[in-house]
């Protein structure tokens, strides 16, 4: 049985324990609200190294997450463990690791063998990443698609972000709509640009119920990702990213009854007279689901600062209801971030998300 399956069945587990310990609440507190959906604890019991729990969702504390990872051009594991060690020590409740250079799977595998703390993946970058050096990315397979997360499941990753919202009925509404900046989201272009070329629908969402499977079996939580999410101020909240979040909470709901737990992800950029209205719309369209937020950017102009930003974004998106805020570090939209940009990103956040 996955945590929520117990949860809906009534029993109170250790874990559920650990974190109603943490957080000040009761056990029952916990259980209940993981029965409803509104509370997640990322827990895949073959990450052997994970002694430090995450809650998160409604009357906990806002958690954190730091980004770190390899891309094509600047590869090293003895740097991204670095940075691993200095997210964790700087109060990061989770790390994603969002590789797309060197050995992906060696990288990934360290990096869940040293962290404390859950580690989450974006599958699709090392299906695509892969398939592209020797086929192209439109040329990629379904069942490739599901081994290499399954694969991931199988290591240990205890959250994994799938862009199961970008359908072709949402691309429709992308273009009906336009945009300045079109998609951003690296995991909806490489889909995007599967199902133009393919003129097929989006694997994830045709085969839901193929990656439920996978999720309940390792007991995986499932962050259902913002592939239309806006890259700049003038395209949040648009026809392309509302249509993705209806169909999203959609999805959440089928993944509730399988007992499978979700988070939703958020927007990136976003006007501040925004923000509030967006995190009502994940609440009521998704049941209350945790909202999981990448900053919001408050404003384009700020590369090099952009840490800041999404601190103010994501102090405002805390309070109208978000319970967990995806970290900005200095080198946004620049470059990796260093080890030092790291530790000032998951500080600067921690900041946002405590105020």
């Amino acid at each position: 049985m996955t945590l929520l399956s117990k949860a809906r069945s009534g029993k109170i587990t250790k874990e559920m324990k650990i974190i109603a310990k943490k957080e000040g609440t009761g056990s029952e507190y916990i259980r209940k609200s993981m029965a409803e959906g509104i509370i997640v604890i990322p827990y895949n019991k073959r990450h052997k190294s994970l002694d430090v729990l995450s809650g998160i969702g409604k009357g906990l504390r806002t958690k954190v997450n730091a980004n770190i990872g390899t891309s094509s051009e600047h590869t090293s594991l003895k740097e991204e463990i670095k940075k691993l060690d200095a997210a964790v020590k700087a109060g990061a409740d989770t790390v994603m690791d969002l590789s797309t250079g060197g050995d992906i799977d060696k990288i990934r595998r360290a990096i869940i063998e040293r962290s404390p703390v859950p580690v989450g993946t974006v599958p699709i970058y090392q299906a695509a990443i892969e398939f592209a050096k020797r086929k192209g990315i439109v040329n990629m397979t379904e069942d490739y698609i599901f081994d290499v997360i399954e694969k991931q499941a199988e290591d240990g990753v205890d959250f994994m972000t799938v862009h199961c919202g970008v359908t072709r009925e949402s691309i429709k509404r992308l273009r009906n709509q336009g945009r300045i900046l079109d998609i951003v989201s690296r995991g909806g272009a490489f889909l995007v640009a599967w199902m133009l070329h393919n003129k097929k629908e989006n694997p994830l969402f045709e085969n839901y119920d193929r990656l439920l499977g996978i999720a309940k079996k390792y007991d995986v939580t499932l962050s259902l990702g913002d592939g239309l999410r806006p890259g700049c101020l003038a395209d949040a909240t648009d026809r392309g990213q509302i249509q993705e979040i209806l169909i999203l909470g959609e999805l959440a709901k089928r993944a509730f009854k399988e007992g499978v737990q979700v988070i939703i992800e958020g927007p990136g950029h976003m006007p501040i007279d925004q923000i509030e209205a967006n995190v009502l719309l994940e609440k009521k369209i998704c049941r209350g689901a945790p909202f999981y937020i990448l900053g919001p950017l408050v404003t384009d102009i700020s590369p090099g600062y952009d840490h800041i930003a999404g601190a103010i974004g994501g102090a405002l998106a805390c309070y109208y209801g978000a319970d967990y805020l995806c970290y900005l570090t200095p080198s946004e939209h620049l470059r990796l971030p260093t080890v030092d940009d790291v530790r000032e990103g998951v500080i600067v956040t921690r900041i946002a998300a405590h105020a």
